[in-house]
């Protein structure tokens, strides 16, 4: 069991006047770099408790991006229904449902619709994972959508946390929305807790890195903006990390795994691999989160680094709290080099990292 003591920590957003905090889980991987064991098995406790109760009927897990996308598909893969996520990208020859995510800072959402219509008369139910529900105004959102596309449906909101309150629990039960999750929350000091922070932690804009790094292109790629099932995602991640296991040093080393924004699943998938190992292995990824570091010690995040989007080069992308390690293995299903990668490998350099490996999971 956990507390919110152990996994939630109060950031201060920056230039949000809708919500001026953001709630960190301090075991997820996204933000704070951690031990992949602690994220895998965190997301394996909420997977079971959905399992549990949901295990005898037909499942589509809807993981929402960005920071519940790895939550999503570990969700799907132990109850071995249909997963799909949300996604901020654009996706070529689908039709969309769009959403919004009105506290965000990056408010419209979008779900590609392609296969959804031919599964959706043999769903039992419908499971949105996520980090952390709080007004519960996103899913609702979404399941207006769904409803008026495909009728009534069984939903269920599965997260890591839980700040909704008597209001908004009210509402999930009139509209039918089962609730699991590990932790509950209360949010109602936050908002004077963020504002006490000064934001003054230490902010960079590193340099594009001009240095050529190895490159290993992997195949059987899944791309999980679309329809894919939950157990054949977790095999294809399975088979990029043998691809990746080649280039793992023998000798016991500190490792670095980073996903990139949506991106994070098969990233958390090596790295737990690696772990296994023996080699001390951090993961988190990059977010377009802006959120202001601070200098308290009592402060979730220290060190921001502001890059250029690997997806979008137009797009400002955060990193935080990057360190010096021995080895840096960045995996992305970024199509192609660019400004995008090259910035985030200039951050690297910044921290005082030499050894990097690019994978690139994107061929059939």
């Amino acid at each position: 069991m956990y507390t919110e003591k152990q996994l939630a920590a109060v950031a201060k957003r920056e230039n949000n006047t809708k919500r001026n905090y953001l709630v960190i889980n301090r075991l997820q991987g996204k933000h704070i770099p951690v031990s992949p064991r602690e994220a895998m098995q965190m997301f394996g406790e909420l997977a079971a408790a959905a399992k549990e109760r949901y295990g005898s009927e037909r499942t589509l897990v809807i993981g929402f991006a960005e920071t519940a996308t790895a939550i999503g598909a570990a969700v799907a893969a132990e109850l071995g229904g249909w997963y799909i996520q949300t996604t901020r990208e654009r996706i070529s020859d689908t039709a969309y449902f769009s959403f919004s995510e009105l506290h965000s800072h990056a408010v419209e959402q979008t779900l590609a619709r392609g296969a959804l219509d031919e599964i959706m008369p043999c769903v039992d139910r419908i499971l949105f994972a996520e980090d952390e529900v709080t007004t519960g105004r996103t899913i609702l959102n979404i399941v207006d959508v769904l409803e008026q596309a495909y009728g009534k449906k069984a939903f269920a909101a599965v997260s890591l946390l839980n700040g909704m309150d008597a209001e908004a629990e009210r509402r999930f039960v009139e509209k039918g929305i089962d609730v699991v999750y590990l932790v509950k929350t209360d949010h109602r000091p936050y908002e004077a807790k963020a504002e006490q922070y000064q934001g003054n932690g230490e902010c960079f804009a590193p340099m594009l890195s001009e240095s050529s790094y190895p490159v290993l292109e992997t195949g059987g790629y899944i791309n999980a903006r679309r329809l894919t099932e939950g157990e054949a995602y977790r095999k294809a991640c399975a088979g990029l990390w043998e691809e990746i296991r080649k280039a793992v040093p023998d000798k016991s080393c500190s490792i670095l795994v980073l996903g990139t924004e949506e991106f994070m699943y098969p990233a958390l998938f090596a790295a737990r691999e690696i772990e296994k190992l023996g080699h001390s292995v951090r993961f988190h990824a990059t977010t377009r989160s802006p959120i202001l570091p601070s200098s308290e010690e009592s402060y979730p995040l220290h060190r921001r680094y502001a890059l250029k989007s690997p997806y979008d080069a137009e797009r400002t992308t955060y990193v935080y709290e990057l360190a010096e390690y021995d080895e840096v293995f960045v995996i992305t299903d970024v199509l192609r080099d660019g400004q995008g990668l090259a910035s985030i490998l200039g951050a690297l350099e910044f921290a005082g990292n030499r050894k990097i490996q690019i994978v690139r999971w994107c061929g059939r």
